[in-house]
Formats: structure tokens, C-alpha cells, sequence
């Protein structure tokens, strides 16, 4: 039997607003430990996109995914967090003395008392390519995130799919790649129209192919995959040459064992109260994409001032005999002592 960690406070999911919380609990003193079932902090930004730019950080004009990470990891150092990362919770569960137990399928025990749910959109895969043999390239040739995107500028490249990942990559790519296709099965794009028209105007250019169309068959060389076949909207087959395929189609999001813990869903998402970001379960909250609410908006910025909230209804949770006031990290003593920083 492992020995059981106590704790404030466990958030599970290390992703962006998980970091977060980390901040707006030191502030007032709370400390914590996060969970995630990936091998490093990041959540999507990492996995999925941590090269891509993201322009809607206050003061940040333009920063990247992992830089984001980065900077959040910086922040929170002072609150001296422990991760417990390639682990997945198993079970939640409230006990009668307002405690939670947490149990990872590691066997890594908790006795907290709250718990943030921050997971995002739950443990989550790439949806496959979906063609024969594409799992022997995958992680070599066939791609369902771009991570160093400078490995692929001179590379011959075929992107599948028409949100803004695949477009973003596609116009991002134009400038420098030798060859490179997007591959879509219809002509109607989820991106942002601005991405929509970039990309146009590239493949007007000369500088990107457009196909409507599916992946057909892989083209290979021994162990090597030197293309794909793509059969088009018209019936046509198109064999292209390929160095790297790029598959974005979204992610398959599961819920996993969060479903299984008793809390109110609405659409595969937990529900919450707006004041402090409460689940169905006193004592239990939820920040980030895994949440819903009148008016939600999966924006990181979002869960940020869902994290601030929450770390107040926290608080409350956890110290109801505790007077509670706002202060300021500018004027505040108390929370520059926290942060390590004196005041000016």
C-alpha cells in the first residue's frame, strides 16, 4: 500500500488553466498538487500545438503554446507545486469528514481537501488518418501534431483537414515547403475566414495544392513512406509525393473516469455555478474546457478567470471561518512575501 500525500488541494489536469490555478491559490496561501496523465505540464498547447501562435493573452501581442506553458511554469514556482504526471485518476471520492480521497491507477493515494478538475476535454486522442498501415509511420512520417515545426520547412508535405490547425500549418508552411498539399473532403472549411482566404491566395499562387478529397492508400518504399493516394471529390486518384503526412482532424475526447464520480453533466461537460466555479459536488471544481455554464466560451482566457474565481470558493471551502478581502499583488505585503518579490 503507498502512502497516502495530503494535501489542500489536488488539480487534476497540468494544462494551462491547471497551471493557473496553481497562482490564484498561492496568492492566498493555498498550496497544491496537480495530476495529468501526460509526461510533462502543457495539456493540448503542449501536445497538439506547441509551436502555434495564440494572440489572445493580455499584454503577450502574440506567444506561443509552449511558450505559454513556459511562462505559467515560471510563474507558479514560488508556490512550489508538486506534479504527479503520467498518471491518471481513478477514483474520487468525498468522504463524510468534507475530505476528498484520490486514487491514480499508479496506486498514488491523496487526502485533499478540494479538488480543481481541470482536465480540458478529458484524456483525448487524435482522430487516425484511417488508412492501412499508417500506424508503422506514425511518430516518424505521419503526424497528428506538429512539434519544431523548422524540422518540416523543407520537407514535401500533405496536410489532411480543414480546421484552423491544418490551415494555420498549411499557410505557416507555404513559404518554404518544396511541396505541399491540403487534402480536404469537402470545399467548406471550419478555420477563420482569414485563414481561408491566406490559403487561397497561396494556392492561386502556385505556393499549395488544394484537393477535395480522402486519403486513398499509402505510397511506400520498403520501410519508407515516400507519398500518399488521394482519390478526389471527381473520382480521380492523385498520387502526391510526401516526406511528412499531417493528419488534424480534431480530437475523440473521452471523459474517461470523470465520468464515473457522481457530478452533473451537461453535454460531456461539468456542470458549474458562475460565483465560484462549483461542481454538483461541494468541495469539487471545475476550470477549463471540461466545465459548462450559461455563456461559456472555450477561450483560455476563459478559464483563467474561471481559476481566480474558484481559487475564492476554494478558500472558502476549505477555511469557512476565515474572513475573506481582496487584495492586490501591487499593494499587498502579504502577497509579495508569497510571490518573493518586495515592494517598490
Amino acid at each position: 500500500m503507498s502512502q497516502t500525500l495530503q494535501t489542500e488541494v489536488v488539480i487534476i489536469g497540468a494544462g494551462p488553466c491547471g497551471l493557473f490555478q496553481v497562482f490564484e491559490l498561492g496568492l492566498l496561501g493555498i498550496k497544491a498538487h496537480l495530476i495529468d496523465s501526460l509526461a510533462a505540464p502543457g495539456g493540448q498547447c503542449t501536445e497538439l500545438y506547441p509551436d502555434k501562435p495564440i494572440y489572445d493573452i493580455p499584454a503577450l501581442p502574440v506567444c506561443g503554446a509552449q511558450e505559454l506553458v513556459d511562462r505559467l511554469m515560471q510563474q507558479i514556482k514560488p508556490f512550489e507545486p508538486v506534479f504527479h504526471l503520467g498518471q491518471e485518476v481513478v477514483e474520487l471520492t468525498p468522504r463524510a469528514d468534507r475530505r476528498f480521497d484520490v486514487v491514480t491507477a499508479t496506486g498514488t493515494r491523496f487526502d485533499t481537501g478540494a479538488v480543481v478538475i481541470a482536465a480540458g476535454v478529458g484524456s483525448f486522442q487524435p482522430r487516425r488518418l484511417g488508412v492501412a498501415g499508417s500506424e508503422r509511420y506514425e511518430g516518424r512520417q505521419i503526424h497528428y501534431r506538429i512539434k519544431g515545426a523548422d524540422a518540416y520547412r523543407t520537407q514535401r508535405l500533405v496536410m489532411f483537414g480543414g480546421g484552423d490547425s491544418a490551415l494555420d500549418w498549411v499557410n505557416e508552411f507555404a513559404s518554404t515547403a518544396p511541396a505541399l498539399t491540403l487534402v480536404h473532403r469537402r470545399s467548406e472549411f471550419r478555420a477563420a475566414p482569414a485563414s481561408v482566404a491566406r490559403m487561397r491566395e497561396l494556392e492561386a499562387a502556385g505556393r499549395v495544392r488544394f484537393i477535395e478529397g480522402l486519403a486513398e492508400t499509402l505510397i511506400e518504399d520498403g520501410e519508407r513512406l515516400t507519398g500518399v493516394r488521394v482519390k478526389a471529390a471527381d473520382g480521380l486518384l492523385h498520387d502526391l509525393p510526401a516526406d511528412h503526412l499531417f493528419a488534424f482532424f480534431g480530437l475523440h475526447p473521452k471523459l474517461g473516469p470523470v465520468a464515473q464520480w457522481g457530478l452533473a453533466l451537461e453535454r460531456k461537460a461539468l456542470t458549474v455555478d458562475t460565483e465560484k466555479f462549483q461542481t454538483s459536488v461541494p468541495g469539487i471544481f471545475a476550470v477549463g474546457d471540461i466545465n459548462t455554464y450559461p455563456g461559456k466560451k472555450k477561450l483560455i482566457l476563459s478559464g483563467f478567470h474561471e481559476a481566480a474565481l474558484a481559487a475564492f470558493g476554494i478558500q472558502a471551502w476549505l477555511y469557512p471561518e476565515k474572513k475573506q478581502f481582496l487584495q492586490y499583488t501591487t499593494t499587498s505585503p502579504v502577497m509579495q512575501k508569497r510571490l518573493g518579490v518586495t515592494a517598490s
